[in-house]
C-alpha cells in the first residue's frame, strides 16, 4: 500500500458489498489500488455469518490514502455525519468525480456554486456513503480526500471540544483554520464550528457544527482504525479514547464520548489472520473474539497454539 505509514485508517461497513465497493471507488480516483484482504474462517460464523472463504475486509487505496472495507452485514448503515471531502483543482475533475460518485446515489447538496466554493457539491453514493465534492481554486491541496465529522443533535456545539480532545490525544497534531459561525446564522449558534481543520499523525481531518435538524448521529458504520504496533500503545489509546463517558465494545472497537467509533488494532493481527494454516486462523479468531481491549500477548499465544 502507502509507502507513507497511515497511522488512522477509515473503517467502512457494508452489509455484504466491500468487495464491490472497493473496486467502484478503486475505478474513479486516481492513484488507486485494492490491497490486502482477509477472509471469513469457519470460527465466528454464528458473529459474522460470512461463509468460510468469502472476503471479511478488503484494503483499498484511493489518492494514495488507505481505506478498509468490511463486510458486517445490515447492523449499521452510513450517515452523513461523516462525509470524505473531495478537494479538486478544477471544475472539470468536480463534474467527473460527482457524476461517478452520484450515479444512483442521493444528492444531499446538489452541485453548483456556493459563497464558499464556485463549484461544490454533497451527495451520498450508490452504497450510501457521503461524499463532498469541492472544486478548490488556488488553495493548495495538502490531502486529496479529508474526513470530515459533523456534530448533530445532542453533539451539536461539541465540535471544537472534540478537535481539543483529538489533537491531545494524537502525535503530530495540531489544530489548523476554524471558521465560526457569526450572527444571523442561526439556527446555528453564534461562535460554535462552521467549518475547522485539524491534523491527526500528518493526517488531515475537518469538523463542523450543524444545528439543523437531523435524524442521525455518529455510528459504528464508519470508524476509524488506530494501528498499533505494542500493547503499551494499544492500553494508551483505549484508555485515553474511552475516557470521560466513552464506550468499550468488543474485538478492539470503542465509542469514545462524542460518539465517534475507533478501533484499536494489533498490526500483528492482520498478519496472524491472513496466514495460509487454517488452524492458526481459527485459533486467533475465537481468541479476539472473546476480547474488548486486544491483548497481543494472548492472540500471539493462540496463534502459536
Amino acid at each position: 500500500m502507502t509507502n507513507i505509514k497511515q497511522k488512522i485508517t477509515p473503517n467502512l461497513w457494508f452489509d455484504r458489498q466491500a468487495e464491490e465497493a472497493a473496486k467502484f471507488y478503486t475505478s474513479i480516483f486516481k492513484n488507486s489500488r485494492i490491497g490486502k484482504i482477509i477472509r471469513a474462517s469457519k470460527a465466528g460464523f454464528e458473529i459474522h455469518g460470512l461463509p468460510e472463504g468469502t472476503v471479511m475486509t478488503i484494503e483499498f487505496e484511493i489518492e494514495g490514502q488507505k481505506f478498509i472495507a468490511l463486510n458486517g452485514g445490515p447492523l449499521f448503515k452510513f450517515t452523513p455525519a461523516v462525509s470524505f471531502l473531495v478537494a479538486c483543482n478544477t471544475k472539470e475533475e468536480v463534474d467527473a468525480i460527482w457524476e461517478k460518485l452520484s450515479e444512483g446515489g442521493t444528492a444531499l447538496m446538489e452541485l453548483g456554486e456556493y459563497q464558499f466554493s464556485e463549484k461544490y457539491g454533497w451527495t451520498q453514493d450508490r452504497y450510501g456513503l457521503s461524499w463532498q465534492v469541492m472544486f478548490m481554486g488556488d488553495r493548495k491541496i495538502k490531502q486529496k480526500i479529508t474526513p470530515t465529522l459533523m456534530f448533530v443533535g445532542e453533539q451539536c456545539g461539541k465540535a471544537e471540544a472534540a478537535i481539543n480532545f483529538y489533537t491531545s490525544v494524537f502525535n503530530n497534531a495540531k489544530v489548523g483554520d476554524i471558521d465560526r459561525y457569526g450572527k444571523g446564522e442561526e439556527p446555528d449558534k453564534e461562535g460554535t464550528i462552521k467549518h475547522a481543520a485539524f491534523t491527526l499523525e500528518n493526517q488531515e481531518f475537518a469538523a463542523m457544527d450543524s444545528a439543523l435538524k437531523h435524524d442521525f448521529t455518529f455510528n459504528e458504520a464508519i470508524s476509524f482504525m488506530v494501528e498499533c504496533e505494542t500493547q503499551e500503545e494499544i492500553d494508551y489509546y483505549w484508555e485515553k479514547l474511552t475516557a470521560e463517558g466513552g464506550q468499550e465494545s468488543v474485538c478492539g472497537w470503542l465509542k469514545d464520548k462524542f460518539g465517534v467509533s475507533w478501533q484499536v488494532a494489533p498490526t500483528v493481527l492482520e498478519e496472524m489472520l491472513r496466514d495460509h494454516d487454517k488452524e492458526k486462523v481459527e485459533r486467533v479468531t475465537n481468541a479476539f473474539l472473546k476480547m474488548k481491549k486486544f491483548d497481543i500477548g494472548k492472540l500471539k499465544k493462540a496463534y502459536e497454539g
